[in-house]
């Protein structure tokens, strides 16, 4: 009988496998996404939060500026302190953004802070309950959480296909996805 992996070696295997991945399926992936949508209704004014991707992260601007056609209103997370959740500032494709304490591009202090109705969230790793593994720090299980006192919000995870795993060990804090996009399925886990 062997040990089920750690969510520690579960992440490196899943970032090996998006690291591995060429500029061309990068980039072939992230029009995927936006060719096929949302798996949901996006309203007129609906807030929708993406992030500035980092390390080899799926872009979701080009899904982003899909929705925004629909009538979404953008946004990006800004980190604040570990524990507390983040904050959403408006963005649009073409504002100008900031380096955050943790070295990811922001939107500026002056962009209107914003309450996401759909948070687009990026990931190490997932599975097929939903359940995901970030870097670590817990800013989207402590978000997610947090937002969702006062409503319920939308968690979409973007990711490459590669980056699916058979089983996440998820903890109590864990909170799982509404969904999961990658170029080739949308995962719907709003019934499991």
């Amino acid at each position: 009988m062997h040990a089920s992996p750690s969510k520690a070696e579960l992440r490196a295997l899943a970032l090996a496998k998006r690291d591995a991945l060429s500029d061309e399926q990068r980039a072939a992936a992230a029009e995927a996404l936006a060719k096929r949508g949302a798996p949901f209704e996006i309203t007129q004014g609906m807030i929708v939060s993406g992030y500035a991707p980092i390390r080899s992260e799926l872009d979701p601007a080009p899904l982003m500026k899909k929705l925004a056609e629909k009538g979404a209103r953008l946004a990006l997370p800004c980190i604040n302190a570990r524990g507390q959740s983040l904050t959403f500032r408006s963005w649009s494709p073409q504002d100008r953004l900031m380096l955050g304490p943790l070295g990811i591009p922001e939107p500026s202090p002056a962009a209107a802070e914003v309450h996401p109705d759909v948070m687009l969230v990026p990931l190490a790793a997932f599975d097929k309950l939903g359940h995901r593994i970030g870097y670590g720090a817990g800013y989207y299980d402590y978000t997610f959480a947090h937002l969702r006192k006062a409503k319920h919000v939308i968690g979409v995870g973007i990711a490459f296909a590669a980056q699916e795993t058979k089983a996440i060990p998820a903890l109590s804090h864990d909170v799982p996805l509404d969904y999961v996009l990658t170029e080739r399925k949308t995962f719907d886990f709003r019934s499991s």
